[in-house]
């Protein structure tokens, strides 16, 4: 493009994993003597149909013991939100409960290990939404049963 001459810049932003308030800047460099950039910033403000309070629950203690983690889930919409089991892997090492603290709006899931054996464990939840913006939320847990320690009596 000749000097002096008026060119588009077209900015595009991915959005997966952010929330709430985002800035972004991009460098525009330019063959132009008086200025060899320009920058152009874009802030936006990112909606999210469902908030997460974590999306991974590490449970880690002893094998003996029970291991309890909760998680929070909240409606980002005016729409009520329903939730519905549609995959859980780790069935065998650890339960969990849904608690609808405010109906359609906000969840709590209480995840708690059965005792048993050491290791470490992977697994998922996955749960089933009337949202057709995120049809399925996903919450990775890991479980990391230890060796139980002895305590000595004297």
């Amino acid at each position: 493009m000749p000097p002096g001459e008026e060119g588009k810049i077209t900015l595009q932003i991915k959005t997966k994993g952010y929330r709430g308030n985002l800035l972004k800047r991009a460098k525009v460099y330019t063959n132009e003597p008086s200025g060899r950039f320009q920058v152009v910033s874009i802030k936006a403000f990112v909606k999210v149909p469902i908030f997460l309070s974590v999306r991974h629950v590490y449970l880690r203690g002893p094998a003996d013991r029970k291991l309890t983690k909760t998680v929070g889930i909240r409606a980002g919409m005016d729409k009520a939100l329903t939730l519905e089991e549609s995959q859980f892997t780790l069935s065998e090492k650890v339960t969990y409960r849904i608690e609808e603290l405010e109906s359609g709006k906000n969840f709590r899931i209480h995840f708690t290990s059965i005792p048993g054996n050491v290791g470490t464990y992977r697994g998922v939840l996955k749960l089933k939404t009337n949202y057709s913006e995120k049809p399925e939320v996903i919450i990775w847990i890991t479980v990391q049963f230890r060796k139980p320690t002895q305590s000595q009596e004297n």
